[in-house]
């Protein structure tokens, strides 16, 4: 008689375009269901990931609109369906389910996932940067185990906001090299022009520093007249960066491409990937531009890129925050991307510890 599967309740805000949302529906995909049942609980049941859900995954559409409201619902769902596991992502939801903990079934089991740097994040994003930095030292301890990105988040979450080092578990994002590999040879080439063509991608939001990029962009027109920049994704700075691009007088060599289901035929494409952030989690759409054989450029901020190892011959690093040093990173990697094939045939071995299959057999460990 087989053993009974683990009922998991996977919770997040939507199913938006963004780094955490993707890492989740990988493994609504990927889990075993001969050992786990899934059941996924989105406060609004939005986004493109949406379709990406399985058939046989239970979807509960909690229908909150704000975040700030949702701890009843959270609370109702759990109670309803009684999971062995329910595991969360993006720290404000984290929050949410650790402080509906008490009001939760005896013997639930809470697994968060951090998708960032939480210091920065809150020193960064938040009106209350001292307040919130004590409700996270006070919850997290609180989770049965808090999955982080990289060793830098364990670290900073052990050391500056007191989280048990036992209940802290390292798992790197899963990188599917088949479907990314598979998807960057589809559609042909997006890059017109002669070139060089630069491509970033991202939530277009102020962590991820494709405002420093444009402040960079003239020092690169300066030397490579025909460059163009092409931004990839969606957020609340669109209105912002077209602006300031007119500001720079670079508007005609930068174009705010929105949401693309396949960003990755761009990165196999493009001259040079590039991604300016002020902090990463862990630097997704990084290792996918390195993966399909991108020459890349990335700030040497905090979170995960130093943890990507034996990528020198592709990878070049440049100060954060600092658009001076972007733009020279810029033109070295455009003058090797010239004289370079876009193939790289260790990807996949340098990259292996972000590998897909690695990442769900630890996730299914926890679960």
């Amino acid at each position: 008689m087989s053993a009974p599967r683990t009922r998991v309740l996977f919770l997040v805000p939507s199913l938006i375009g963004g780094g955490a949302q993707r890492v989740f529906s990988i493994l609504l995909q990927h889990l075993d269901r001969q050992r786990f049942e899934i059941h996924l609980a989105v406060l609004q049941a939005t986004g493109p990931y949406m379709k990406d859900v399985p058939e046989d995954v239970t979807v509960h559409n909690l229908n909150v609109s704000r975040m700030r409201y949702s701890l009843p619902a959270v609370v109702r769902i759990v109670r309803e369906l009684r999971p062995n596991t329910v595991a969360c992502t993006l720290i404000y939801m984290n929050i949410v389910l650790l402080a509906a903990r008490p009001f939760l079934p005896r013997g639930t089991r809470i697994v968060i996932r951090e998708s960032t740097m939480p210091g920065v994040f809150l020193r960064e994003e938040s009106k209350w940067p001292r307040l919130w930095g004590w409700v996270v030292r006070k919850l997290y301890r609180k989770a049965d185990k808090v999955v982080c990105l990289s060793d830098a988040m364990s670290k900073e979450l052990a050391e500056n906001f007191e989280v048990p080092r036992e209940r802290l578990a390292r798992i790197y994002n899963p990188l599917d090299f088949g479907k990314v590999q598979e998807l960057a040879r589809a559609g042909g080439n997006p890059c017109r022009g002669p070139g060089p063509n630069l491509v970033t991608a991202g939530r277009l939001s102020p962590e991820k520093g494709f405002d420093l990029l444009l402040q960079a962009m003239p020092t690169v027109i300066s030397v490579l007249p025909n460059a163009k920049l092409l931004i990839l994704g969606e957020g609340p700075m669109q209105q912002e960066l077209t602006n300031q691009a007119k500001k720079l007088g670079v508007e005609g060599s930068v174009h705010l491409a929105g949401f693309q289901e396949n960003p990755w035929r761009y990165f196999r494409y493009a001259d040079v990937f590039v991604m300016p952030s002020r902090y990463e989690g862990m630097p997704n759409a990084l290792l996918e531009a390195l993966a399909v054989g991108a020459q890349a450029v990335a700030a040497d901020c905090p979170g995960a890129v130093r943890e990507i190892e034996g990528c020198e011959g592709r990878l070049v690093l440049a100060a954060t925050q600092d658009p001076v040093a972007l733009a020279k990173a810029i033109l070295y990697s455009c003058g090797r991307a010239m004289a370079a094939e876009h193939i790289w045939p260790e990807a996949e071995s340098v990259l292996r510890k972000f590998s897909l299959n690695e990442a769900v057999s630890q996730y299914a460990e926890l679960l």
